[in-house]
C-alpha cells in the first residue's frame, strides 16, 4: 500500500516517539537543483550532461560510471564555479522547518550527495546539518581536470553512512529516515527505519511505499511525529 504523506490524513510513521537521524539527499531532493548540470552550464555540456543524469536517477545507468562521465565534461573550467553555483542554490521549500524540527526533538540532521564537496560543505554548514557525504572534484592550477578524487558517494556508500552515523548516536535503525529521489536512494530509503520517497522518479515510487510528491518537506514534519520548531 502507497502512503501519500501530501494528502489529507497521513499516516504517523513515528507513533511514539521521534527520529534520532534523518538522512537525505541532496540534488532534486534537499535543493531544487542538479549542482552537475549548474557546472556543467559554464561548460557549455549542461543538455548532454541532464541527459546522463535523468538516465542515471531513473536507474537505467551505474551510478559511478555516469558520474565519471558527466564530470569527463567539466575538464577546464575555473573552480571559482563553485561559489557562483553556491550562491544560486535553492533550497527546497519546508528543508530548514524539517532540519529544526528534527533538531527541536533532540535528532540529528545528515546529507549524501552524489554531487560535489565544495558546494555541500559550506551549505550543510548554513543549514545546521550534522553530517555529510560527497564527492570532490579533482582541480589543477584553479582548473577542474575533469576527475574525480577518492570515493564516490555510490547508493551503497549512501547506506554506509546511514549506518555509520546512527550507530555513532546510538541510535537505532529503526528510529531512522532517509528522503531521497533517485534510484541511487532506493537502498538507502530499504535500509532506514522509514524510507520516503521525495517528488521521485518513476522508478523509486514503484518501489517505496511512502511517498511525498508535493514538493515542500515540511510535509513530513507531522507525519514523522515532529513538532515545528
Amino acid at each position: 500500500m502507497t502512503h501519500h504523506l501530501d494528502e489529507p490524513g497521513a499516516p504517523l510513521l513515528f507513533a511514539s516517539g521521534a527520529p534520532g537521524l534523518v538522512v537525505t539527499d541532496v540534488d532534486s531532493t534537499l535543493i531544487t537543483q542538479e549542482v552537475i548540470e549548474e557546472l556543467a552550464e559554464v561548460a557549455g555540456t549542461r543538455e548532454r550532461v541532464a541527459e546522463i543524469t535523468s538516465r542515471a536517477m531513473n536507474g537505467e545507468l551505474d551510478f559511478a560510471e555516469s558520474l565519471r562521465e558527466r564530470v569527463a565534461t567539466l575538464r577546464g573550467v575555473p573552480d571559482s564555479v563553485f561559489g557562483d553555483v553556491l550562491a544560486t542554490i535553492t533550497t527546497t521549500k519546508g528543508a530548514r522547518a524539517l532540519i529544526d524540527a528534527v533538531h527541536a526533538a533532540g535528532g540529528h540532521f545528515g546529507v549524501v550527495s552524489g554531487g560535489f564537496e565544495e558546494v555541500v560543505a559550506p551549505l550543510a554548514a548554513s543549514l545546521g546539518i550534522d553530517f555529510y557525504a560527497a564527492n570532490r572534484l579533482e582541480v589543477e592550477d584553479g582548473f577542474l581536470t575533469g576527475r574525480v578524487l577518492g570515493r564516490i558517494v555510490t547508493s551503497q556508500v549512501k547506506v554506509e553512512c546511514l549506518r555509520e552515523w546512527a550507530s555513532s548516536l546510538g541510535v537505532s535503525m529503526a528510529r531512522t529516515v532517509a528522503i531521497g529521489d533517485g534510484a541511487n536512494d532506493i537502498p538507502m530509503m530499504d535500509e532506514a527505519g522509514v524510507g520516503i520517497a521525495f517528488c521521485a522518479k518513476p522508478a523509486v515510487r514503484e518501489r517505496v511505499s511512502v511517498q511525498l510528491n508535493v514538493p515542500d518537506l515540511s510535509l513530513a514534519i507531522t507525519p514523522l511525529g515532529l513538532s515545528r520548531a
